[in-house]
């Protein structure tokens, strides 16, 4: 930790250093919409004739195979974890982005076979009665049907067991491992794509941009999810060297290895962890630092909330560790202003505990709010102290009354406490409804929405 200057001086320093990073997020939206008109003009390229009702259902089912196809590639690439987005757009919403491209892409798949094998069947002087026989035929007869039907099927079956009831009743580890049958869905369709679809039976360019499209996509996936783990881990070598509990069913688990500050890491980022002890070698989840990244030490610190982290307690010394990351855009990067509030909920205090030791600041410029049920449940409170006066910082809490009364977390509570909220960065982590009451409350302190920054891990 490092002592804080006093003064304009210091302040003058501070603001010097504050050079807030902005997110790409709109140039890459700009930029796949231009790749949809791009599909868009294709199809109309390759459309000699829409007069009659059967060319207007064939050539409806046509453009949306073609989007759905773009938008399987656009899927996958949200789950290479490139660090352009994990870092700079954001783990959560890059996710979010990851959930509503699945789902359109799953509608524009249903659409895309009722519609063509409804024109088929026009074509066959069939009724739309007469679909599911004109699929069976179809699924015989035309090449690579049979893979495009298992493809299908597979991102139809993802896609309900994403939906939020059944999510809901499901291990993390059984979703994420079923989850990852999406790059078989994507490779078996890719091919019936390019062996069926006239436009790239007709465009050599088409089928080029189509295959530089998904190999790209690919070689971002083999390169970011496998060969830079394993870089990683082999040049880190990462152990657990003990476990401490901070507080009934919480533990902070104390990682070292070699040269660990040249993996990048930020205060506030977070690493996917697989921890190689019996029993958790197959489950990767993701916990946020919990301290400023040292040369040879990490530490993450961990709520018993699941079957993986109740385990994390009984982790020996010794245990290798295997990592991936990091990633997460809720860094120093983010900020704006010279004063900065930080908001904790729960266990969501271990990024906002590691932004609390190291973002730049005077005395009196940093305030960081911790709400938990009770006093007990307030981790590493003894920490959060120690900064707190060495930096000059203000440090509240705010929990439940004895009778079980929530406190008052409101516009006015929190205009009363810091007067000159709305001239404020606020960093925020805890539960989606904590979060959510948070923001609502900051927005009707008059905080920009620009300035306030979270992460939330809910898909």
């Amino acid at each position: 930790m490092s002592t804080i200057a006093g003064g304009r001086a210091a302040r003058r320093q501070t603001m010097r250093r504050i050079r807030p990073r902005r997110s790409p997020a709109v140039p890459l939206l700009l930029i796949v919409g231009a790749g949809a008109a791009g599909v868009i003009w294709l199809w109309w390229d390759n459309t000699p004739s829409i007069a009659d009702d059967n060319s207007r259902i064939l050539n409806a089912g046509r453009i949306t195979g073609l989007l759905a196809g773009y938008l399987m590639a656009l899927v996958v690439l949200q789950m290479a974890r490139v660090p352009a987005l994990e870092r700079r757009v954001g783990s959560d919403r890059v996710a979010r982005w990851h959930a509503m491209s699945g789902r359109y892409t799953i509608c524009l798949v249903l659409a895309h076979l009722v519609l063509i094998m409804w024109g088929y069947a026009l074509q066959a002087g069939k009724s739309f009665g007469d679909i599911v026989q004109q699929t069976i035929d179809s699924v015989n007869q035309l090449p690579d049907m049979g893979k495009a039907a298992i493809g299908t099927g597979l991102l139809f079956l993802i896609g309900l067991l994403s939906m939020g009831p059944v999510r809901r009743r499901m291990g993390y580890d059984t979703w994420y491992h079923i989850h990852l049958l999406t790059y078989a869905a994507v490779f078996l369709t890719f091919w019936h794509q390019l062996s069926t679809g006239n436009e790239f039976a007709v465009e050599p360019t088409a089928k080029t941009v189509w295959y530089g499209l998904y190999g790209s996509v690919t070689a971002l996936v083999i390169w970011y999810r496998v060969l830079s783990p394993i870089r990683l881990n082999l040049k880190h070598r990462m152990r657990v060297e003990a476990v401490i509990e901070e507080t009934p069913g919480i533990v902070s688990v104390l990682i070292s290895g070699r040269k660990l500050h040249r993996m990048g890491a930020e205060a506030g980022q977070f690493f996917r962890w697989r921890f190689l002890a019996p029993g958790m070698r197959f489950s990767s989840h993701p916990y946020s630092l919990s301290a400023a990244p040292r040369p040879n030490m990490l530490r993450i610190t961990v709520k018993a909330i699941g079957d993986h982290s109740s385990a994390l307690r009984d982790l020996r010394p010794g245990t290798r560790v295997w990592a991936e990351g990091p990633y997460g855009a809720l860094t120093a990067g983010k900020r704006s202003r010279g004063k900065v509030l930080l908001v904790a909920g729960g266990v969501g205090i271990t990024p906002m505990r590691a932004l609390f030791e190291t973002l730049p600041g005077s005395a009196g410029d940093l305030t960081l709010l911790y709400r938990a049920n009770t006093t007990q449940d307030l981790a590493l409170w003894d920490e959060l102290a120690a900064i707190a006066e060495e930096r000059g910082a203000r440090l509240m809490y705010a929990v439940n009354s004895p009778e079980g009364e929530r406190p008052d977390i409101s516009a006015e509570t929190l205009s009363r406490k810091l007067p000159d909220i709305d001239r404020h960065d606020v960093f925020m982590c805890g539960p989606p409804g904590f979060a959510q009451q948070v923001y609502e409350a900051l927005r009707g302190a008059g905080v920009p929405a620009r300035r306030i920054h979270h992460e939330s891990f809910e898909m």
